[in-house]
């Protein structure tokens, strides 16, 4: 079996076990990074923070990565033995093997190539190329037979045979020793090397030194080496090249170790006299073989990955910063944009209150003109009612259908009459008056509103004209008028009374009159119950006070007795005449009769136009203050709506502005999150970078 000493193959094992482990480090590290990067360039709001070209770069370094594991898991170091047929191929690798794994000395058998590898399980067995068969070979002349019995292997193909490591601890270290074709079986060798040597880490040519072919002493054997690799293979420099030249002798070596681990000595046996000395330098072929393979495989395997690891994790770490970058000026932007929005906002609150405050003064002062307009362009317009009543023509007729008709026509004239002159007099001046004051109101809000809104105030607040409406409502408010159309003699006691009087206390006269318990003041009286009476004196006595009870005296006079009638006509008739009398009395039955007969139904409707002119004025004073306040507040609800509808729009402004102030809010905490996490993915790029340094360090210049 082999030595204790540590082969220096274990290298190579340590070396793909520590970049193997690298590689999957940083295929996880590439994972996380395209995840990072998709997911940055997928968010919708974090736009041009990762870029298109670095998710696909950093993807492709994934599946890249992916393959180069997988390559690494397989890889192992592999060494390709040429020479001519029987040079001594086969013995020499079965003597670095210890054990005769190959079978030798069988002619042309070796018209495939054979690749040896280890197995982990305790039986051998071989595999045909194009084939999943394992033949089992417990012997090597099992193997040789396979080899000549198989009518299907054809030349040029591979053959892989697998030996238990248990029973060579070469084949313990991934090494693979493939055994050419002899170079002169045919001429296609060239591509069958293309085809399965191309891959190998060292190439051995055997050549037998006592063949006819070569020079007889060692020096000339030497020299044509030398020239060979280094003026036609010009693979190694003159001094290197004979360190790579050795003279051994394969049988003797696998029979003395084939003897050793049968527990003889190595030594015994028939061979030749030198032995020691080409055993040593057998000895030195190896050691210098193993050194040399894993020198050379950890080398060829690994070195380029390791510089394309490099540059994949530099380019990995120029992402992470490019988005780190990328996501730190956006969080500045942001950041400034925010403060802006929220400055914005504070302007729309402030200049909110403050034109609030101004906007309901300046509706106050157009609600107050309003109503000093209406009231005073009514009260004009209730002066002039008899005009407007003097207007209507209507059919008339005292009898109460038509009457009633008759008055529902006239206050629906009234109406219309007194709403049309209020709206002449009143809408223009009132509509002219609340457009500029609207219009003032929509340029000081106009800065606060949407876009959209600005650019959509003439479907917001829709020009229109504003009409005040006069509820009057006539018909309600007159609803208690009862007209006086019967014929009153002008110089009858009642119509003296009334002139005399005035209605309102020639009421209380006639009604005295008619109601005999009703007491009446007698201030003529001579009876005792009239001194008891309080003395009427001119600071606590109207006018009225003395109209009424000498009216009332002298109706009680002439309504005494006919007796006193006669008296007082016989003393008139002796004083004036019966002349004079009865001239009166004819002028006096003429007027009556004149009056009684023009008292037509046009003298009628005269009287009734003005007893409803008197009543509806006073009806129609009573509800100035009431019109002109419900004008008034029609211009308050007409503005305040307006004033509402672009509020609302400048709530849209506010909400506009929180939204925006969280979206960037969050859009801040995502890029702060999005440079923290490509701060720690850099980290771990540095991280791997040393490791890589470590390992070149360790296994690839040391190897140099």
């Amino acid at each position: 079996m082999a030595e204790a000493a540590v082969s220096p193959l274990k290298h190579f094992v340590l070396a793909k076990k520590t970049i193997t482990a690298i590689f999957e480090q940083l295929l996880d590290y590439v994972t996380e990074g395209a995840a990072f990067v998709e997911a940055t360039y997928r968010n919708p709001e974090l736009e041009h923070v990762a870029t298109e070209d670095e998710l696909a770069e950093i993807q492709a370094y994934k599946k890249k990565l992916a393959v180069i594991g997988e390559v690494l898991s397989r890889r192992h170091m592999k060494v390709a033995f040429f020479g001519r047929t029987s040079s001594g191929k086969s013995s020499v690798i079965n003597a670095m093997l210890w054990d005769k794994v190959l079978p030798s000395g069988i002619g042309h058998t070796t018209n495939c190539f054979l690749s040896v590898e280890g197995t982990d399980g305790d039986k051998a067995y071989l595999m045909t190329e194009g084939s999943d068969e394992k033949k089992s070979v417990k012997t090597v002349n099992q193997l040789a037979h396979a080899l000549h019995m198989d009518k299907d292997l054809k030349a040029g193909c591979l053959v892989h045979v697998f030996w238990p490591k248990s029973k060579c601890a070469l084949l313990r270290d991934d090494l693979v020793l493939v055994d050419s074709p002899g170079t002169d079986v045919t001429t296609e060798l060239d591509s069958w090397i293309d085809k399965f040597c191309l891959d190998a880490d060292v190439f051995v040519l055997v050549a037998n030194s006592e063949s006819t072919l070569m020079n007889t002493v060692r020096r000339q054997h030497m020299e044509r080496c030398l020239t060979f690799l280094v003026d036609e293979l010009k693979v190694i420099d003159p001094v290197e090249a004979r360190n790579r030249i050795f003279f051994v002798s394969a049988k003797e070596v696998l029979s003395a170790r084939r003897q050793k681990a049968q527990g003889m000595p190595e030594s015994g046996g028939a061979l030749a006299e030198g032995f020691q000395t080409r055993f040593q330098e057998f000895q030195n072929f190896e050691q210098i073989f193993e050194e040399c393979i894993s020198q050379s495989a950890v080398k060829t395997k690994f070195e380029q990955h390791t510089i394309r690891a490099k540059q994949i994790i530099d380019t990995v770490k120029n992402i992470m910063d490019a988005i780190n970058v990328a996501a730190a000026e956006k969080r500045v932007l942001s950041m400034e944009e925010r403060e802006d929005q929220k400055d914005r906002l504070d302007f729309v609150r402030n200049q909110l209150n403050i034109l609030t405050e101004d906007t309901k003064e300046k509706i106050k002062r157009v609600t107050e003109e309003v109503e000093n307009k209406v009231s005073s362009a009514m009260t004009d317009e209730i002066c002039r009612l008899s005009v407007l009543v003097d207007e209507f023509y209507s059919d008339f007729h005292p009898s109460p259908q038509v009457l009633k008709l008759y008055k529902t026509e006239l206050n629906k004239h009234i109406e219309d009459g007194l709403g049309k002159n209020l709206a002449d007099r009143c809408s223009s001046e009132v509509n002219e008056s609340m457009h500029q004051s609207q219009q003032e109101i929509i340029e000081n809000l106009k800065p606060l509103l949407p876009s959209g809104a600005q650019n959509q105030l003439h479907l917001l607040i829709p020009c229109r004209k504003f009409d005040l409406s006069y509820d009057l409502n006539c018909h309600s408010l007159c609803a208690d008028f009862q007209e006086d159309i019967m014929f009153h003699f002008s110089l009858g006691w009642t119509s003296l009374v009334n002139r005399f009087l005035g209605p309102k206390h020639a009421q209380r006269v006639l009604l005295g009159l008619a109601d005999p318990n009703l007491q009446i003041p007698r201030p003529l009286a001579t009876t005792p119950s009239a001194a008891s009476l309080p003395a009427a004196t001119p600071e606590n006595t109207s006018p009225d006070d003395f109209m009424v009870p000498l009216v009332m005296s002298l109706a009680s006079l002439t309504s005494r007795t006919s007796m006193s009638i006669i008296v007082v006509g016989g003393v008139i008739w002796k004083t004036v005449g019966w002349k004079l009398i009865s001239l009166s009395l004819s002028m006096y039955g003429l007027l009556y009769l004149y009056e009684r007969l023009t008292w037509t139904t046009k003298a009628k409707e005269r009287a009734f136009k003005q007893q409803f002119v008197n009543y509806a004025t006073e009806k129609l004073q009573m509800i100035v203050s009431l019109t002109s306040a419900n004008c008034s507040h029609q211009v308050q609800q007409e503005m305040a709506t307006t004033f509402a509808r672009l509020c609302q729009q400048v709530d849209v402004t506010q909400k506009n502005l929180e939204k925006e102030i969280a979206r960037l809010s969050k859009e801040i905490d995502q890029l702060e999150n999005i440079q923290s996490h490509s701060k720690q993915l850099r980290n771990k790029a540095i991280h791997l970078e040393n490791e890589l340094d470590r390992f070149t360090k360790h296994f690839l210049q040391k190897s140099k």
